[in-house]
Formats: structure tokens, sequence, C-alpha cells
């Protein structure tokens, strides 16, 4: 029988767009490109060193992830959220997360769980070290292999699709010094009952983890400097 094993391709290489894309969402989430501000087309090809088309296929992805909005007769522009919209994120998230990681304690493994838990210090570590992007990556790293773990393949594609804007709620709450400390926290805490295979617990967790958050949030997007513009 022939062996094709020597044509996989283990680490695919990311073509310009995606590189363009994952350049243009980071500047969003890390907040180098504000809410609000135009994003105009042949400004961004000459900072990237990239053509029209890429960068328009980058606007159309990004609008379809709620980070950019098109607005009539001034073209694409950073999104704003709102606390309407961070709500309804919560609110999905908490249904989903809190799911997630009930089916995740009671069919964890080893291997699981170890990934787990590299994530987790992977985000204690970036939280020490006051890095945003580590903290960010290895949130993203721990929710998923939850979803993964759980099974939950469908439900990681929503929560992915709003990732996005979980990141930017993300650095928003992050900027309080609380939050800081107690994010972490939380989310050892939904390890722990994963790792103790509690499912009652580890969905409490979540929910309480996502309850703080909301939270922070409100009080953030509901003051009057941040109403609509």
């Amino acid at each position: 029988m022939s062996d094709f094993s020597s044509l996989r391709i283990e680490h695919p290489p990311s073509t310009l767009r995606e590189i363009a894309l994952e350049k243009v969402r980071n500047a969003i989430i890390a907040g180098i490109f504000q809410p609000g501000q135009r994003l105009v087309e042949r400004v961004l090809c000459e900072q990237m060193g990239v053509s029209r088309t890429v960068i328009r296929e980058v606007i159309r992805h990004l609008e379809s992830e709620g980070l950019i909005e098109v607005i009539p007769n001034q073209g694409p522009a950073v999104a704003r959220i709102d606390w309407d919209t961070a709500r309804q994120i919560y609110e999905i998230r908490s249904l989903l997360e809190s799911e997630a990681a009930a089916a995740c304690a009671q069919s964890i493994t080893r291997s699981g769980l170890e990934e787990l838990r590299m994530a987790l210090e992977n985000l204690e570590t970036g939280t020490h070290a006051e890095n945003p992007a580590a903290m960010l990556d290895a949130t993203t790293a721990f929710y998923k292999t939850i979803f993964t773990v759980a099974g939950k393949h469908i439900a990681w594609e929503i929560v992915d699709r709003l990732n996005g804007r979980i990141s930017l709620l993300r650095v928003l709450t992050l900027g309080t010094g609380e939050r800081t400390r107690t994010g972490p926290k939380r989310m050892r805490d939904i390890y722990d009952a994963i790792a103790a295979r509690e499912p009652h617990e580890a969905a409490a967790a979540c929910r309480k983890h996502l309850r703080e958050a909301s939270e922070i949030a409100r009080l953030i997007l509901t003051k009057p400097e941040n109403g609509p513009a």
C-alpha cells in the first residue's frame, strides 16, 4: 500500500489575507484603531503593504465578526460596543460556556486536563507580566479546550464567531485592576471544578465568572462618556 503520509502539510502557511486579517483584528482589540475611527482603504494599503483586494476582504470578514461597521456615505469604521450588545454576548456566553464546562467535567481526560492546566498557567504568567496579548491567547485556548473536550463543536463555532468582540470586552474589563486579579482566580475555580469532575460546580463557576465580568462591563459602558457618539 502506498504511503501518502509525506504529503501531509502539518503547518500550512498563512496567506497574505490571513496575516492582514490577524493584524487588523489585533490592532482593533488592542485599541490602536479606536471605536468609531474610520478605516480608509488607501491608508491601510500603504500601512500594511498589501493590495486593496486584500484590505476589502479583511474589512468584509471583520464586519461579519462585528468589529467593523460600514457607515453609509462614510465607509468602514471600527464598531462601537454598547451595553445592550455586551449584555447579549455575556448572556450567550453564560449559557454555552456553563453547559460546556459541565460536560467537560464529566468527560475530561488526562491529556485534556493537562491542556487546560497549561492554558491556565499561561494566563497567570501573562497576568503577572502584564501582557494583555498573552492573556487573551491563553484565555481563548482555555475555553477552546473546554468546548473541545466537551464535544460542543457547534457551540464553539458560535463562541468563536463572537471572539473578536469577546476579546474587546476582555480588554475593557481587564483595564480595571480588580478584574486583573479576580479574572484568573475565577478561571482557576472553573479548572478546579473540572479537575474534580464536578459538573454542577464547574457550571456555577462559569456563571459567577461571567456575572462579575458583565457587571464591570455594564459600569464602564453605561458611563455618560461612553454613550452613543
